[in-house]
């Protein structure tokens, strides 16, 4: 049988895949897209070393124009539905990278563009799949700790120092204009993903905006949280942003009806579990370190977690149906990503508790299906809101703090 031929759009976060797809027995890598010339013609090289000759584009309207059977969306966070809706519509499948959307009005013809396909979509979303987290996942749908009633995420990541490179001082990159619970799914994600339960309230809160992310370019709050409830009544903190800890945190914690599990804070990789037995308040207390679940995880990005995207992405159009049943589907990957759109929209109507909508339902897409608010102005038209939250002093950032910032990601400078 002949490999699935793969495009990748996103030569600098996609080369994680690319380095998957190069050594994939069932697909390969036929086409890379990127704006930047340095990045495309570094993963280019990194395929010809393998073997391999790609096709290079910097323009999207010539790369989707190629023979390919699937495409991997890792180009900028905000883009990735309208981008997947288009591919969908020409039978491609797609494995889009964080985030799922950037309103509620993607969210609803995504998944449209998914029903109407047939095709395979699954979401990044590399946290579900640490050691760590697809060990809490099997042991939550084992019962081991029960009925969920509370949960934590929580993704703490100062990208201070790196900002000149993942921004490059462009005053409109969408970091620099995203609001502060908009990159939720790294911290809710996990959560949802173990338990299968769907979010149906949420409220925002955020930290304000501080001086050394604004001298870098940043409009928006420190860091972001989003209060949720879930389907069967169980509460998740979630928790994300710029707060000042080394090495950042990644963290879950769950609290179900007869036990409680979560990761530790210092020791990575490792796993407490704690199980009720024979009465209140008595039980068993263990602490290791989960195996992965497949071989070839280890030592691959973000502690391992890179691997299983790629992996369960193609082994799911070839039609392996244990692999869909582990991968983040469109319906799940939209429950992940909307409350972070509305917690902020709760942020700036002053803190009330919305409704999530459950967009499995062609009734409550309807509701949202012209919803079009959020921070970035190309997408939200009249609906557009600032990332900066009214009750924060709206920052004033003159040009040269962009020039400067580019400066020193030409001189491979840290912020």
């Amino acid at each position: 049988m002949a490999k699935l031929k793969i495009g990748v759009f996103g030569a600098h976060r996609g080369m994680t895949m690319i380095h998957q797809l190069l050594h994939n027995p069932d697909a390969e890598v036929t086409a890379i897209c990127d704006k930047h010339r340095p990045s495309l013609d570094s993963a280019g090289k990194t395929a010809e070393d393998a073997g391999l000759k790609v096709a290079l584009f910097e323009n999207f309207e010539d790369f989707f124009s190629c023979d390919m059977d699937a495409v991997v969306l890792a180009n900028y966070a905000h883009e990735h539905a309208k981008f997947a809706v288009r591919l969908l519509g020409s039978g491609r499948h797609i494995m889009s990278e964080v985030l799922t959307c950037a309103t509620l009005a993607e969210a609803v013809a995504l998944i449209e563009a998914v029903e109407k396909s047939g095709k395979v979509y699954q979401y990044a979303e590399n946290y579900c799949f640490f050691n760590t987290t697809a060990e809490m996942r099997r042991l939550y749908r084992a019962g081991d700790i029960g009925e969920l009633m509370y949960a934590e995420g929580e993704y703490i990541h100062d990208c201070a120092s790196i900002w000149p490179q993942i921004t490059y001082g462009e005053r409109d990159h969408w970091r620099n204009r995203d609001a502060s619970t908009f990159y939720c799914t790294h911290s809710l994600g996990p959560i949802l993903h173990a338990t299968g339960l769907r979010p149906i309230k949420v409220v925002g809160l955020e930290g304000q905006e501080q001086e050394f992310m604004i001298k870098l370019g940043a409009r928006a709050g420190a860091f972001g949280m989003e209060m949720v409830t879930l389907e069967n009544g169980a509460i998740v903190k979630s928790i994300h942003g710029g707060l000042k800890r080394e090495p950042g945190s990644i963290n879950y914690e769950m609290y179900g009806t007869r036990g409680s599990m979560e990761t530790d804070r210092w020791d990575g990789g490792h796993l407490h579990v704690w199980r009720e037995t024979t009465g209140n308040c008595v039980g068993t207390h263990e602490k290791y370190a989960p195996a992965f679940r497949l071989d070839g995880a280890e030592g691959t990005g973000h502690g391992g977690s890179d691997y299983f995207t790629t992996h369960y992405f193609v082994r799911s159009i070839l039609g392996d149906e244990d692999a869909k049943a582990e991968a983040v589907d469109v319906y799940r990957a939209v429950d992940m990503c909307i409350p972070g759109i509305l917690a902020y929209r709760s942020i700036v109507e002053g803190g009330p508790t919305l409704d999530v909508p459950d967009l499995r339902r062609p009734e409550e897409r309807d509701r949202v299906r012209n919803d079009t608010f959020c921070t970035f102005e190309e997408s939200a038209g009249d609906m557009y809101v600032s990332p900066t939250a009214a009750q924060w002093k709206q920052p004033v950032i003159d040009d040269a703090v962009y020039e400067e910032v580019r400066r020193k990601w030409l001189a491979g400078e840290p912020g």
